[in-house]
């Protein structure tokens, strides 16, 4: 027995000191894992030339409107047309009462044949005491009277003869004529309604509707900036060309015809601040109608050598400033600062910031930190070429 309990005295001093030793020593450090690469979506950007669009709301006018008004007063006999139909210049469209136009005409024509015989009887009368003038017969006097009663005679004639296409004249304007090709409205008399001349209220009116007109209302500002732009160099113009119009109707469908510029207004509205750009626009079907609102787009010009990135990779710093996130050559994220031009649909138009055959994180945002490894999935297809090809930006 005392062996036994010697041996264990002996195994339990032997574990209580390796339990001491080990509380003394210090554990050796766990390795630390680097962190995982966040896996982002790429796109890889280029230089490109983006034609800038200028979309600007606007109202459709007549290329031509007549108002029709009578030139002589009388009752209306007939009306010679239908209302909406298309009319062409010269085309009678209203019949006046011209009895008392016609009577006017045969009163002036009689006046005229009277006055015509009066001067040839003066010339006789001169060319008789001119001849006895010649043997003192009559006294110079006389013939002097002669020759002024002759002359006098002949100037009645030419006075009625003007009476008289004067009348012949009002007689014509009884038929009242269109003096355009067009579409003509709706008429506001009826037959057996007096009508005086050159009254206020028109009888109808005739609009040409092929072409049409769409007046484009753009700010003042919008206008000084574009040719900022231009004599900036930031867009090269297209100055000597026809420039083109694409129509946007109410309900969103775009107009079949494309229209062309044709001017704009050499002065501001005070009122409004704006200044007014025409557009002509054909029209054979009548489909586009005076008074209808649109919306029209138009290139004011190309941007050269922009990038175009997709609006939901920018992101902003507290002060507003555009940035993106790119994928760096050693795979680690890097920020860049942009300098943003103007929309395009859902991209935006860039000018610095980034160089040819950057990897731009579009997608995965979230994970990235600048300077953290990420990973790149296959990149989607890219919305811009290399440099040689060309895309559209529209600007508001």
């Amino acid at each position: 027995m005392p062996i036994i309990i010697n041996t264990f005295k002996v195994l339990t001093a032997a574990v209580l000191i390796g339990a001491a030793a080990a509380c003394g020593q210090p554990e050796a450090p766990a390795a630390v894992e680097a962190p995982a690469a966040a896996a982002v979506d790429v796109q890889v950007v280029y230089k490109t030339n983006i034609e800038s669009k200028r979309e600007l709301p606007g109202r459709a006018r007549a290329f031509r409107e007549a108002e029709i008004r009578p030139q002589v007063t009388g009752l209306i006999q007939s009306r010679l047309f239908t209302e909406g139909e298309q009319v062409k210049q010269g085309q009678p469209l209203y019949q006046i009462d011209a009895a008392e136009y016609a009577a006017a005409v045969n009163s002036a024509r009689a006046a005229v044949q009277r006055a015509e015989a009066t001067a040839e009887s003066a010339r006789q009368t001169a060319s008789r005491f001119e001849r006895l003038a010649e043997i003192n017969a009559v006294s110079r006097e006389n013939l002097d009277q002669a020759v002024a009663a002759q002359k006098q005679a002949e100037a009645d004639v030419a006075i009625q003869k003007a009476a008289l296409q004067r009348a012949n004249i009002d007689l014509a304007r009884t038929k009242v004529t269109s003096p355009i090709d067009g579409q003509i409205g709706r008429s506001s008399v009826t037959p057996g309604a007096l009508v005086t001349q050159n009254q206020a209220t028109p009888l109808a009116m005739v609009l040409q509707l092929d072409p049409i007109y769409l007046d484009l209302t753009a700010g003042s500002s919008k206008i000084l900036g574009w040719k900022r732009d231009i004599a900036a160099g930031r867009i090269k113009s297209s100055d000597g060309e026809s420039v083109a119009v694409t129509i946007a109707l109410e309900d969103g469908s775009t107009y079949s015809e494309p229209g062309r510029l044709e001017f704009s207004e050499v002065s501001v509205d005070e009122s409004a601040g704006s200044v007014i750009i025409r557009a002509v626009v054909p029209n054979p079907d009548g489909f586009l109608l005076p008074g209808m609102y649109v919306n029209a787009s138009f290139s004011a010009g190309t941007y050269d050598n922009v990038f175009l990135v997709p609006q939901r990779a920018v992101t902003r710093t507290v002060k507003g400033d555009p940035t993106v996130m790119v994928v760096g050559e050693d795979g680690t994220a890097e920020v860049r600062n942009l300098t943003i031009i103007e929309a395009s649909g859902n991209d935006w138009i860039v000018s610095d910031g980034l160089e040819d055959g950057d990897k731009l994180i579009i997608g995965g945002l979230q994970k990235v930190r600048p300077g953290a490894p990420v990973s790149m999935v296959p990149p989607m297809t890219a919305s811009t070429q290399p440099a040689g090809a060309s895309a559209t930006a529209s600007k508001h």
